[in-house]
């Protein structure tokens, strides 16, 4: 099978490597093999590569977290299915293995591509909302990186819960995306001080929550524009750079700083998980792809992702 593999640890486009004859995985207990039918790029694929994600599976490694995949063999053969790949065997090939148990049905309502791409991005999202910081119909939510992949999923979700939702981009492109996606409010940071268009259409008032998937200017611009008893909920640094919370400043503005790392919730809390995609489906957002890539496209589609060029999702059809 075609299957992309990284042997040793750098930027993806050094790294990775396009195999075209490369065996294919064998599921092990409590695993499915399945056919890839499209895979979904992410923030930490390129972390991986790098050897910089808290997840670092052995060299070689398949890379690709999130999948579409139908299984190949076995009593549930044919079954459409979403989730995270089980490493090494990475989405970014024709077949890989997935956890039988944390595996969830795919949305009749969603393509592939879009399939792919629903399950971390509204997860994360979604918890970081509604179990994190328990957004409320009327607040306002500050979205980071409004067009991005989670990002894009918070706006959706946001609006979706009655929140006044408003979206911070980087340039003129990325703001004619999350104005479609819904946002109240759409500000460029490269053109305007986020913080104060914040204030501005709060009346001075401030966030109520805040979503925050970028860190570094992200956050700290954040701190100056957060509402009296706000929220701002971590989901990862984007920037590269991993703030300093200002804790005397918390204290003196009654805020509170909220970590979100989804991933626990698959162990400590599987039930909640199934829930969350129960309610998910149900709500029926649909994901913004802005690419359908070939599987050839794996590497550049990491690079640009990690660049901070894209909108939306970026997908993979093997």
């Amino acid at each position: 099978m075609r299957a992309w593999q990284i042997t040793e640890l750098g930027a993806p486009l050094d790294v990775m490597k396009l195999v075209e004859d490369a065996d294919r995985p064998v599921p092990g207990p409590g695993q499915l093999l399945v056919r890839v039918r499209a895979a979904a790029v992410n923030f930490p694929d390129a972390l991986m590569a790098a050897g910089q994600y808290q997840v670092r599976p052995p060299l070689p490694f398949t890379p690709g977290v999130e999948l579409c995949g139908e299984v190949a063999e076995g009593p549930r053969t044919g079954e459409r299915l979403i989730g995270t790949a089980e490493l090494p065997a990475g989405a970014f090939a024709e077949y890989a293995l997935m956890d039988a148990a944390g595996a969830l049905p795919a949305p009749g309502h969603l393509d592939d591509a879009e399939a792919a791409a629903f399950h971390l991005a509204y997860q994360t999202a979604w918890f970081a909302l509604h179990r994190r910081a328990r957004l409320a119909p009327g607040e306002t939510l500050l979205v980071h990186a409004g067009a991005g992949g989670v990002g894009s999923a918070a706006v959706q979700l946001g609006k979706a819960a009655g929140a006044f939702v408003i979206a911070v981009v980087g340039g003129p492109e990325k703001a004619r995306v999350a104005a479609g996606l819904g946002a109240d409010l759409v500000v460029d940071r490269h053109a305007e001080d986020f913080a104060a268009a914040v204030r501005a259409a709060t009346g001075g008032r401030g966030a109520d929550v805040v979503f925050d998937p970028v860190g570094g200017p992200a956050f700290t611009g954040s701190t100056k524009c957060v509402a009296f008893e706000g929220r701002i909920v971590l989901v990862g640094f984007a920037s590269g750079q991993i703030p300093a919370p200002p804790l005397g400043h918390a204290l003196v503005k009654n805020y509170s700083l909220l970590g979100l790392h989804w991933g626990l919730y698959t162990t400590r809390d599987p039930a909640a998980v199934r829930a969350c995609h129960a309610a998910l489906t149900a709500l029926a957002p649909r994901p913004l792809v802005s690419a359908r890539l070939p599987l050839e496209s794996a590497a550049t589609a990491v690079h640009d992702l990690a660049a901070g060029t894209t909108t939306g999702r970026l997908t993979l059809l093997p």
